[in-house]
């Protein structure tokens, strides 16, 4: 698989993940293309890294992954060690994606990507968990890759900025709502 700057990262074989399409990847970049650089990234459910990758190669200052599976953490800390720069910092979580959310309470990230399985039921548990412990900046953004006929979710402290569907993956984004006084 190759990313900004045709770089080339590692991919796990079978199919224990679903990398994101370069499709959608390079939307993503596209529509946040002026606020990676500088920004603190979270990516969960991160598979291979990929986006946080595209993240660090664009400049993020920060990049936090989440991911179940042993192996892949293992990637992910290889490919973001090749492309990472030496003022760049990373980290890499292993566990249930819910639950590393609750240790990172108090930090916030200006751009979240979440793209589970699709057929999971992990969408709703996230995004309170992100919305319970504040981790959106409240200028930041949260883009949530699903399948296109999945119901759409709003926890309460998020709404729906756009939406954009690529053949079988959609990309929901969601921004803080902004509470007036």
């Amino acid at each position: 698989m190759r990313i900004h700057g045709n770089r080339l990262i590692k991919t796990l074989p079978g199919r224990d993940t679903r990398p994101t399409t370069g499709r959608v990847r390079e939307a993503v970049f596209n529509i946040w293309q002026g606020a990676i650089a500088g920004s603190r990234w979270l990516d969960l459910c991160a598979g291979n890294g990929s986006m946080g990758a595209e993240a660090l190669c664009r400049g993020a200052a920060l990049v936090v992954g989440i991911e179940q599976s042993s192996r892949a953490c293992t990637i992910i800390k290889e490919n973001w060690q090749r492309v990472a720069q030496p003022e760049q910092t990373f980290q890499v979580l292993r566990g249930d994606v819910v639950q590393r959310l609750k240790t990172l309470s108090g930090q916030q990230f200006d751009r979240i990507y979440f793209d589970p399985p699709y057929a999971s039921d992990i969408y709703l548990p996230v995004m309170q968990a992100i919305a319970h412990y504040q981790l959106l900046h409240h200028n930041g953004e949260l883009a949530v890759e699903h399948h296109p006929d999945l119901p759409k979710l709003q926890p309460s402290t998020l709404e729906i900025c756009r939406e954009k569907v690529y053949g079988n993956s959609a990309v929901t984004f969601y921004c803080v709502v902004n509470l007036k006084p």
